[in-house]
């Protein structure tokens, strides 16, 4: 009988190599982002398949034949001050975010960030994870979502999970490189419970970038 203490240490170690996969991807990308995405998506995929606490059904590791993204755009990389809550309308209570499963975590909006680039007039709201430990948690669901992408959204941020884009040592403003978007891991597999895109997070343009579903519906 497997040791239950055994999934535990799994799972730091799964939380261990994936934030050294990001922490990696921070100091490449300061010189040669594309490169960087490259050798993270590859590791990210060897954890997928391999690793016991991967995302992905069990039954489904040994015939995975890697994660689908766009190709690498350094038009979706761009930086964005975040404007604290307390400018646009005072603190924000904490509150829940809708969630795939029964559990909910308890989230606290912090500000925003005015996009640029491909995304110049949109505007995303940045939340604070206010569990133990917290972290920035920036989701959002544009219109690839149900067709393209998951169609509860993505994730950009989720520094609880070391998502984390790092900041312009220039500006201080937060990196937002959308070419490094994920899906939460309630799209590889149901039985995961995980916090999904707000109304107000929504976009009303297509970010053809970061990660997408293997297979798309044929156009006409």
């Amino acid at each position: 009988m497997p040791d239950p203490s055994d999934e535990y240490l799994d799972l730091l170690d799964w939380r261990r190599r994936v934030a050294a996969l990001w922490a990696r991807w921070r100091a490449a990308a300061a010189t040669d982002p594309a490169a960087a995405t490259a050798v993270f998506r590859a590791a990210r995929d060897r954890l997928f398949r391999e690793h016991p606490q991967s995302p992905l059904p069990p039954g489904d590791r040994a015939r995975f034949r890697g994660l689908a993204h766009w190709p690498y755009d350094p038009a979706w990389r761009m930086t964005a001050r975040l404007e604290p809550a307390a400018a646009e309308r005072g603190p924000t209570p904490v509150a829940t975010l809708p969630s795939s499963g029964p559990d909910a975590l308890a989230f606290r909006r912090i500000g925003s960030v005015a996009l640029s680039g491909p995304l110049a007039g949109e505007r995303l709201p940045v939340f604070w994870i206010e569990s133990y430990g917290g972290g920035v948690f920036l989701p959002f669901r544009d219109t690839t979502a149900g067709t393209e992408t998951y169609g509860a959204g993505r994730y950009l941020l989720d520094t609880l999970k070391s998502a984390d884009h790092g900041t312009d040592p220039a500006t201080g403003e937060l990196i937002l490189d959308f070419n490094m978007a994920f899906h939460p891991s309630c799209a590889h597999d149901p039985r995961w419970s995980c916090p999904l895109a707000p109304p107000e997070s929504r976009l009303a343009v297509a970010v053809r970038a970061g990660e997408r579903l293997r297979l798309s519906p044929r156009r006409p």
